[in-house]
């Protein structure tokens, strides 16, 4: 696992702007909410040859609970190569506030050098070679499907529904997509991933406290090489990134749960039939009432990006699936607003139409057997391939509901976000048949 931190510098536009480090740019901030003077005083009154004395000033209060100045470090970047799909999917569930990006399974074909190493992931001895063996298979088994796959979409594109008009290019991705989007429920969540990254010192010391608290060593190593990055740009912060009682109370208490539930109800292998569940919460006080007719949350609106009103962004929405597939989880799990939760317990097994009634072998039964072995240790989330189906719950505001449920049936989306958020579309619209005209509900085609 390699970990950067990538430092910004300003263009030849803003050469003449002021330059501040993230920790003084924060204390600078802190002094400005403080104090009538202008940005240009509080620069001036820095003794740059000792900055550092600046910062310090401000920065103890951080210890006496005033946490939000470490918010004003601005974004900074660290990159994580070569973890594990599970352990970028934590760091993205933990930082609920992060901008970020992860390896992308459309654009990048897996094979079994892509995987991480037992001992880098603390696999007991007794155990390697077993989870090896499940692991290659599940490679060769998309490799195979993957091939199949491509080959029919090269033979007939015509069921691919990937309209003529458009360049050869973007059509021969299309071609792609359709291969790669089936075939990887069969990549381990163990294989290597890379992702960056972008935060707040505020968040990044969170984050650290709660990846440091989780009794893993992929999770424990790459907690110790990010702080090493981040004490770069936010030395004074870094105090705060340890673990605590409550984050490691907090993160042994899900992770026993999920290797519970396992131990409870096995390692499902058949596909969990789809339910989807939504609350819908408009309930505003009397003092504080609806402001706008429903047409007049949505003037103006022109696609997904565009704002809605005071009503609809006010209106709580939780909603979550029985189902949802590690493969989707990856990016679902990416929407930034509200709270996302899952016990990360198995199930059920997704597999698309096309490959579900193909002869596995034993596959399944080898897979199900080795994740409820790696429970026995807190290491199940290493057994888990993409397909692997967990419950799902998402809890945010209205117009982020509307903004995923446009982004994830709109034109190119994979088909079963599709599916999902289609769900969840049709349960909004029974709920609330007013919003139909607002809703732009897309078909995914072609992908």
């Amino acid at each position: 696992m390699n970990v950067t931190a990538l430092a910004i510098v300003p263009p030849s536009t803003a050469a003449d702007s002021p330059k501040v480090t993230p920790e003084l740019l924060a204390s600078c901030l802190a002094k400005y909410s403080r104090s009538n003077q202008g940005i240009g005083q509080i620069l001036d009154g820095i003794d740059w040859s000792d900055s550092d004395a600046a910062v310090d000033r401000i920065f103890k209060f951080i210890d006496y609970g005033h946490a939000s100045i470490g918010g004003l470090t601005g974004g900074i970047a660290i990159a994580v190569d070569d973890c594990s799909m599970f352990l970028a999917y934590k760091i993205f569930e933990i930082a609920q506030l992060v901008d970020g990006q992860e390896s992308s399974t459309r654009y990048i074909t897996m094979a079994p050098e892509s995987l991480s190493t037992a001992e880098e992931l603390g696999i007991p001895e007794s155990l390697r070679d077993e989870w090896q063996s499940v692991m290659n298979e599940s490679f060769t088994i998309y490799q195979r499907l993957y091939e199949e796959l491509d080959k029919k979409a090269q033979d007939n594109p015509d069921e691919l529904r990937i309209p003529s008009n458009l360049p050869e290019k973007v059509q021969a991705r299309m071609r792609k997509n359709y291969a790669l989007d089936r075939a990887r429920y069969f990549i381990p969540f163990a294989t290597k991933t890379s992702a960056a990254y972008v935060m707040s010192a505020r968040v990044w010391a969170q984050t650290l406290k709660e990846l440091d608290a989780l009794p893993l060593a992929e999770a424990k190593t790459a907690a110790t090489k990010i702080r090493e990055e981040l004490a770069k740009f936010a030395p004074r912060l870094i105090r705060h990134s340890h673990t605590d009682e409550a984050t490691t109370a907090q993160a042994a208490h899900l992770m026993y749960a999920s290797a519970r539930m396992i131990k409870e109800c096995g390692v499902p292998t058949t596909h969990l039939p789809d339910e989807v569940d939504l609350v819908i919460d408009s309930s505003f006080p009397i003092y504080l009432d609806t402001q706008m007719r429903i047409e007049q949350n949505f003037a103006g609106k022109k696609n997904r990006y565009s704002i809605t009103g005071s009503d609809i962004r006010r209106t709580f929405a939780r909603f979550s699936w029985n189902n949802i597939a590690l493969a989707e989880l990856r990016d679902l799990n990416r929407h930034r607003s509200g709270t996302r939760f899952t016990p990360l317990a198995p199930v059920g097994f997704y597999l698309p139409e096309e490959i579900r009634d193909q002869d596995y072998g034993n596959f399944f039964e080898r897979y199900a057997s080795l994740t409820a072995k790696l429970a026995d240790h807190g290491l199940h989330y290493y057994g888990y391939l993409l397909g692997t189906e967990v419950a799902f719950e998402h809890s945010t505001h209205l117009d982020k509901l509307i903004y995923e449920i446009e982004l994830r049936t709109g034109l190119g989306a994979h088909y079963r976000y599709a599916e999902h958020l289609n769900a969840v579309a049709d349960e909004l619209l029974r709920q609330r048949p007013e919003l139909e005209p607002y809703v732009e509900i897309g078909t995914a085609e072609p992908e």
